[in-house]
């Protein structure tokens, strides 16, 4: 994206990712979620015919889970069905746009993760990415009396614990920010899904209106 001297650059028209293969971007709009999650759930379970209360109790889980992301300002639900030998490696990745505050004035990077700090909602640090200044924070959730992670399936009132990872980022030339949260529940090898999600974050490319990476 290019500006004439003296003029402010556009905002961007949208973002690209790459995701990971086998990773499926569930549609969180309510007039499309049913068909998308139905799509997911046949998918995972292609080949098995004897799991119908299985297969029935993940739809509604999806549905949930999808409801809940849209409730929350999502804008894409991506889940992975990455296989490792017979097992599927459980992760997702909600991305969340945070529109502009209302009050003036923006927090910056900084400020923000001073505040998670101080309400020890984990330890933040300012990173550079391809696409500009991000906040990287890494947290633990889950457990008895907590509520799981948006975007993980199959979970309800308490989850087990999980290891989650959000950056985010300052959309240019506005003062809203795009929020990516991922989150996997296998804490054994949290150090190696880190690696995988700072991989797929740092992908991230804003796109101009002509559909240009800028």
């Amino acid at each position: 994206m290019t500006s004439s001297p003296g003029s402010q650059a556009a905002p961007p028209s949208d973002y690209r990712l790459l995701m990971p293969e086998g990773w499926f971007r569930l549609d969180i709009e309510p007039e499309r979620r049913e068909r998308s999650v139905d799509a997911l759930v046949n998918r995972r379970f292609e080949g098995t015919d004897n799991a119908p209360h299985i297969k029935r109790q993940l739809r509604q889980d999806l549905l949930a889970q999808a409801a809940a992301a849209f409730r929350e300002g999502g804008v894409e639900l991506y889940l992975s069905l990455q296989q490792a030998g017979p097992l599927t490696i459980p992760a997702s990745l909600l991305i969340t746009f945070l529109p502009a505050p209302n009050s003036a004035g923006t927090l910056s990077l900084e400020d923000i993760a001073a505040s998670l700090a101080s309400a020890r909602q984990g330890e933040g640090e300012v990173v550079q990415l391809a696409a500009g200044a991000a906040l990287r924070v890494r947290r633990a959730t889950g457990g008895p009396g907590h509520a799981p992670p948006a975007g993980m399936p199959g979970k309800t009132e308490e989850s087990l614990p999980s290891v989650t990872l959000d950056y985010q980022l300052p959309v240019p030339a506005t003062s809203a920010h795009l929020l990516m949260t991922f989150s996997t529940p296998l804490v054994q090898i949290a150090d190696a899904m880190i690696e995988l999600f700072d991989a797929v974050a740092g992908s991230l490319t804003w796109v101009d209106g002509e559909g240009n990476d800028e």
